[in-house]
């Protein structure tokens, strides 16, 4: 067992994959180290077999694979995307297209939420995953035997997993819920942080306007230094570092090598140096053109209604076979509770509407409600006031 390290053989099986009706894909990289994932092995699946094929191989070209990843005739099935999604659009400057994620199906046909690929194996595949291989170093060649059998399993049992979920979408008429959750993953903002932005990714505990500006210079410095060097944030500064900077702006170099987290003669390096101009920026912006955080109103304490509409979501979600987290979040149903009225929530429209929203609309209103009965919490609809008056007055008659 080899993988695939010679651009011919890469090139025949694309040629071989471009004939398929999906492909299963997965990837092994590291990034204990580096700011950019470190892609050490891709693996390909179709129903004639699966190849592991080698990108730290030299002289391996792998645009022919990159081109069957942006070849709309061809489905490309993967289960929990969002970090592949990344590393191919790093290598891309686009995404794979179209996608399948299986634990986004999973999660709409019934098996909970952010269900793991083991999971799948053992309920869908009925095999189970050797997982001896999971954490070892995928950068180190040769691969073992072991380490090569442990990745083809993630796109093996990925091909029995995509029927039966892909059926059952088909017969539910679910498609377009995971259509709609696919939209999202391939929005190009996810695996992009724009150097200006960084400082929005932050903890900040205050919100003055020159400390904000300050520190959207540092955060904006650190991310170009993270990304030049390919080192993590947190080894070209950490976080509390950058906060220390901004709200104790050191003057000069000496005064910079005095804080904490700033190693001795930093201001002296090309690094040092450029941070320092980053400081002269933030301080340097005029006071109009200061970032600014919009501080949430605090929020009243959860009602106890929030509590009842979490129970109706569990039920709805149970009956509909459809992971709870799909259709609203804990988030959502606590400001829903706080502010009825509102229409700005995913489960007011939709499916999820149908599911859920209407009747957690319904329990609001006080025509619905939940009642234990045999141990379990059953939703019941409720008459109208008149008609509960005129049932009350008739039970109380005499005969």
């Amino acid at each position: 067992m080899q993988p695939i390290t010679d651009t011919n053989e890469l090139i025949s099986l694309c040629k071989r994959w471009e004939q398929a009706e999906f492909i299963t894909v997965d990837t092994e990289f590291l990034r204990d180290n580096t700011y950019y994932p470190k892609l050490c092995l891709v693996q390909v699946a179709d129903d004639d077999g699966a190849h592991a094929i080698d990108p730290l191989a030299e002289g391996l070209d792998l645009q022919p694979l990159l081109d069957l990843f942006a070849n709309e005739k061809v489905l490309k099935v993967l289960h929990a995307c969002r970090q592949d999604m990344e590393i191919f659009y790093l290598l891309m400057n686009d995404l794979p297209k179209p996608v399948f994620d299986t634990q986004v199906a999973a999660m709409v046909c019934g098996f909970g939420d952010s269900v793991g690929y083991e999971t799948l194996v053992t309920k869908i595949a009925k095999a189970q995953l050797d997982k001896s291989a999971r954490y070892t170093d995928w950068s180190k060649r040769p691969l073992s035997d072991t380490q090569l059998n442990y990745a083809l399993g993630d796109v093996t049992y990925l091909r029995t997993i995509y029927r039966r979920l892909s059926a059952e979408l088909q017969a539910t008429g679910r498609e377009a819920w995971v259509d709609e959750e696919m939209a999202v993953l391939r929005d190009t903002n996810l695996y992009w942080i724009a150097p200006e932005d960084a400082w929005q990714r932050l903890k900040v505990r205050t919100n003055k306007p020159r400390f904000l500006g300050l520190l959207q210079e540092l955060a904006a410095w650190r991310e170009r230094q993270a990304q030049e060097r390919d080192l993590p944030r947190n080894r070209v500064a950490k976080d509390e570092t950058l906060f220390e900077i901004a709200a104790h702006p050191p003057r000069d170099e000496t005064a910079l090598d005095r804080i904490r987290g700033i190693p001795k003669g930093f201001s002296r390096s090309r690094a040092g140096k450029s941070m320092l101009e980053a400081l002269e920026a933030g301080m340097n912006i005029p006071d109009k053109d200061l970032p600014h955080i919009e501080r949430a109103k605090p929020r009243p304490a959860t009602p106890p209604m929030a509590d009842l509409l979490k129970v109706l979501l569990k039920i709805k979600s149970q009956q509909a076979k459809v992971a709870a987290r799909m259709v609203a979040s804990s988030q959502e149903i606590e400001a829903w509770a706080a502010e009825p009225e509102t229409t700005d929530i995913k489960a007011m429209h939709g499916w999820r509407y149908k599911i859920f929203g209407a009747d957690a609309v319904k329990l609001m209103e006080g025509d619905l409600g939940l009642t234990a009965r045999n141990g379990d919490i059953d939703v019941v609809e409720l008459l109208a006031d008149d008609e509960d008056l005129d049932e009350g007055s008739h039970d109380g008659q005499e005969d």
